[in-house]
């Protein structure tokens, strides 16, 4: 299933006004259970970085990271980049608009983006199942962060990961080059790249699966189907949207022996 045209569509109405977009991002972040995992590891690492720190969002999408790290501290500065043009302009238009000086977008392809001993702090949330050359962007983010740098990384698992659950099933979402890694792979990738220290665990275990399904794989079904459930999506959500965020708090704060999402981090 084509994911991208039906982000657009979002995007085109809730990049309006500022208010809009804002609310947006409220959305996503109640909605994606992958943000309330990437949130609380970003607390985490928040603790030793008051003073100040320099954060690369390595696929900014919509910027809705960016703009969520942009309200925990003043003293942080974000720099957003990714291959689409026309989201680098969206974005740089809605952060100058609400005057958000210490964020930034840029064109950056993460197989060749390297700003040499520079960040902090690199977030890759939904960027590696879109890339092939996986322990290239690994090479690049490790030079380019600080000694003692980390990054987060939020990634399908080869345990059911795009909704994929044998190897004849295709995944749920067409733009993904790999379903899904595996627990050890990617942490063994990421030290070939140069990291010297890996921690992975799973998200999406059995209370995130039923919540994603509820949020966004049947929300996205009923949507590229026809645009005409975009009057009708708003209804369906008063009614599952206790039961999402139920859902979602339980898969946060759990631990889980196997679950279709992970959850990791590295060190330079």
């Amino acid at each position: 299933m084509q994911y991208d045209p039906i982000k657009r569509s979002l995007g085109n109405v809730f990049n309006k006004n500022p208010f809009l977009r804002k609310l947006f991002y409220k959305l996503l972040d109640l909605l994606l259970l992958r943000t309330w995992h990437v949130k609380k590891e970003i607390r985490k690492w928040s603790a030793n970085y008051m003073d100040g720190a320099d954060i690369l969002d390595a696929g900014s999408g919509f910027g809705q990271y960016s703009y969520y790290l942009s309200t925990q501290n003043n003293n942080w500065t974000i720099r957003g980049v990714d291959v689409k043009d026309e989201q680098i302009a969206d974005c740089n238009r809605f952060f100058k608009q609400i005057a958000k000086n210490n964020v930034s977008f840029a064109f950056g392809d993460l197989t060749k983006f390297q700003e040499p001993n520079r960040y902090d702090l690199a977030l890759s949330v939904d960027v590696m199942e879109h890339i092939l050359e996986d322990v290239e962007v690994f090479k690049n983010i490790h030079a380019s962060l600080k000694p003692g740098g980390m990054i987060l990384i939020s990634t399908p698992s080869d345990q059911g990961g795009s909704d994929v659950h044998d190897h004849d099933h295709e995944s749920f979402i067409d733009e993904h080059v790999r379903d899904g890694y595996n627990i050890n792979e990617i942490q063994e990738k990421l030290k070939t790249a140069g990291f010297a220290k890996t921690e992975a665990k799973y998200s999406y275990g059995s209370p995130g699966k039923i919540s994603w399904r509820l949020s966004m794989k049947y929300p996205i079904l009923m949507l590229n189907t026809s645009k005409l459930f975009f009057v009708i999506l708003p209804f369906y959500y008063i009614i599952t949207f206790p039961f999402s965020l139920l859902l979602n708090y339980l898969d946060a704060n759990g631990n889980h022996k196997t679950g279709t999402g992970l959850i990791v981090k590295a060190w330079k």
